[in-house]
């Protein structure tokens, strides 16, 4: 039985962070859930990821596959974080339970009748499935995407 080739096992991880960027985005803009801080975070090493995926498919460098596995670990590294926010094992960042004012003009913030979002909670749960929240799904997900780039580093 063969296994698959590093190039195939490098675009099947670089197009699961883009599915998971891609539901990300899908969540927020056609579900109406917006992110958290934590969340948005959680985004970044998936570009990331594709970004690294696309240019080792395009130069062959094996090196960079090392790269995508750490992308994928340290977004399953602030899913886990989140997680634990979500479960109230830890406290969260001063970001994930207060609203921020940035972006906000002095005359939106001495009108009452402005109207402002109110702040997404990194410790509350928007979404989830089989009991698994969205972060929890990242770094399950994440975590086998890691394998993925890692395996596909170490072919021949």
């Amino acid at each position: 039985m063969t296994l698959a080739s590093r190039t195939t096992l490098t675009l099947i991880a670089t197009l699961g962070s883009a599915a998971l960027l891609g539901g990300a985005f899908a969540f927020q803009y056609i579900g109406g859930l917006a992110p958290c801080q934590l969340c948005l975070w959680q985004r970044w090493p998936h570009a990331a990821a594709i970004l690294i995926g696309v240019v080792a498919l395009t130069t062959g460098t094996r090196g960079l596959l090392w790269l995508g596995a750490l992308a994928a670990l340290t977004t399953a590294g602030i899913g886990v974080f989140h997680v634990g926010v979500e479960q109230g094992w830890w406290e969260g960042l001063a970001t994930c339970t207060a609203g921020s004012i940035s972006g906000l003009s002095t005359a939106d913030l001495l009108n009452p009748a402005a109207d402002v979002a109110a702040p997404v909670r990194c410790d509350a749960i928007a979404w989830q499935l089989l009991g698994v929240s969205m972060a929890g799904w990242n770094v399950i997900l994440s975590l086998g995407l890691a394998a993925i780039w890692a395996t596909a580093a170490r072919k021949a």
